[in-house]
């Protein structure tokens, strides 16, 4: 388990990030494209303990997700950058922005999500599920 630090876009906010593995996962859905602005996010999913702000503090709101459930999103009330989320359909895990952690760039994708939702003209990167991997 590694310890990684990310920050938002302006700097107001920081946190910590233990992660198993420097990788990531692609998310195609349409709710990470609108908030993204791009085709998809990065992101691994950890348990929420593992998360820990470390400067300043984050505002929330929550919207509807694929399971009906809440959806807790948690970003700089300044630079609006999105640290992590939290679905209620998995209270104990968060699914934390890999790209905003120091080296998250360089992190290798090892599945992709709602593919059903990836643009067409994408290559696929990972192994892509239609929407979530089984459990």
């Amino acid at each position: 388990m590694t310890s990684y630090n990310g920050k938002c876009h302006c700097g107001q906010t920081a946190w910590t990030a233990k992660l198993p593995e420097a990788t990531t996962i692609l998310c195609h859905c349409d709710t990470c494209k609108l908030l993204s602005g791009g085709s998809y996010t990065l992101n691994q999913i950890i348990p929420k303990d593992d998360v820990k702000v470390t400067q300043g503090d984050l505002k929330a709101y929550v919207y509807k997700g694929d399971s009906g459930k809440g959806v807790n999103c948690y970003y700089c009330p300044n630079c609006t950058s999105h640290a992590y989320h939290v679905k209620e359909a998995m209270p104990d895990k968060a699914v934390i922005m890999t790209v905003l952690l120091d080296g998250g760039k360089d992190f290798k994708p090892v599945a992709e999500i709602y593919g059903k939702a990836k643009m067409s003209w994408e290559p696929e990167s990972a192994q892509t599920f239609e929407t979530m991997p089984p459990s």
